[in-house]
């Protein structure tokens, strides 16, 4: 089956393309290079010499990097990167284009299933600091998903900042969730093992999300969160020892967060800032990623341990020789793809412990009249 046509890149994005993939190529003689000038962060941990590597292309490289002004300019190259980055896995059983209704009008999404059969359904949303990503950015990490979890996985493009700034992504989000609880049936997919994931600012979503659904006949069985960002109050330690030099700098995040949410007053609200929730308990187990060189790591600890505090079940994975953002670079890293199958084994850990029986006929009439 060939891929989903929405996930194509133009024609105009080949020149681009094929640096990054001479980058790529390079990139056994490049590293050597690094290998003893890599950085010690303050808790003895080295950044591995593939991901000093990236940090070094995206402050040199044109487009190579996330960007801070020319925000269409910025879309088109994560788009580009990010999937040269990504392995290049082969066609699925089902790639599906949808659109369904959104708050502010039709959403799209792709709905992945690497083989005839699936576990369950993890709606993924992609990071980008509610600026940039999209499905075509973060194809390559929801094809690992559903490859290596063996379940459907559901991306979606959601509504970005600056034309779309808080809640907007926020709303999108919980539709994506009504959206998959009233279509798994359909899929053949019970909707009480349906997992919400994403990554930076599409962590933070998921985060969000499940605060959110808290309370109602059907929840997700697990939340899963890369390098999530869960505040965007205040500077934890990490934004000041990994401001500079690191692929996501204090500049970029100050830019996405002025972006997302141009109201400051907003910052506190935990639709904002997960972290800031006066009450986390009673939300799904939660698998927290984060990266030992990223700014946003100890706001992703901090999630944690509060969820914990709350009597959460929660695992942390401290991938600690990471960059923020790895899981778009497996081409580059086999750490960066063996700290993927980690979280593909904890996906699969929590659907294990999910209920296996399907919603019965008057169940789900019943959930398609509440959401």
């Amino acid at each position: 089956m060939s891929r989903a046509t929405s996930l194509k890149l133009p024609l105009s994005a080949r020149p681009q393309r094929a640096l990054v993939r001479v980058l790529g190529k390079a990139q056994p003689f490049i590293t050597p290079l690094f290998r003893r000038r890599t950085r010690v962060n303050a808790d003895g941990e080295r950044l591995a010499p593939e991901m000093a590597v990236v940090g070094w292309s995206a402050a040199n490289i044109p487009g190579m990097g996330l960007g801070t002004t020319d925000v269409l300019g910025s879309r088109r190259d994560i788009d580009i990167s990010a999937t040269t980055m990504a392995e290049n896995l082969p066609a699925f059983a089902v790639e599906e284009d949808l659109t369904f209704d959104g708050p502010g009008g039709p959403l799209a999404a792709t709905r992945y299933r690497a083989t005839e059969s699936s576990s369950g359904l993890l709606i993924y949303f992609h990071g980008g600091g509610f600026v940039l990503g999209s499905r075509i950015s973060h194809d390559g990490v929801a094809r690992r998903l559903a490859l290596g979890a063996g379940v459907d996985v559901l991306a979606v493009d959601y509504r970005l900042a600056p034309e779309n700034p808080f809640p907007a992504a926020v709303d999108d989000a919980l539709a994506t969730w009504r959206f998959a609880v009233r279509s798994a049936p359909q899929w053949g997919l019970a909707p009480e093992r349906i997992v919400v994931a994403g990554d930076s600012a599409g962590g933070n979503l998921a985060a969000v999300l499940a605060q959110q659904v808290r309370g109602e006949q059907v929840v997700p069985c697990r939340q899963v969160l890369l390098y999530p960002m869960t505040d965007a109050s205040s500077r934890h330690p990490s934004r000041d020892e990994f401001a500079q030099g690191l692929f996501l700098t204090e500049e970029r995040i100050r830019f996405f967060t002025d972006n997302y949410t141009p109201d400051e007053s907003v910052r506190t609200d935990p639709r904002v800032s997960p972290l800031l929730a006066d009450d986390l308990s009673g939300l799904p187990p939660a698998h927290v990623l984060v990266a030992g060189f990223d700014p946003l790591r100890d706001e992703g600890l901090a999630y944690a341990q509060r969820l914990a505090d709350a009597g959460v079940a929660v695992t942390v994975q401290r991938e600690s020789s990471m960059l923020h953002a790895f899981a778009n670079m497996t081409v580059f890293s086999a750490d960066a793809r063996a700290a993927l199958d980690r979280v593909c084994a904890a996906v699969r850990d929590g659907l294990a412990e999910a209920p296996r029986r399907p919603v019965s006929a008057g169940e789900q009439d019943s959930i398609a009249a509440t959401s």
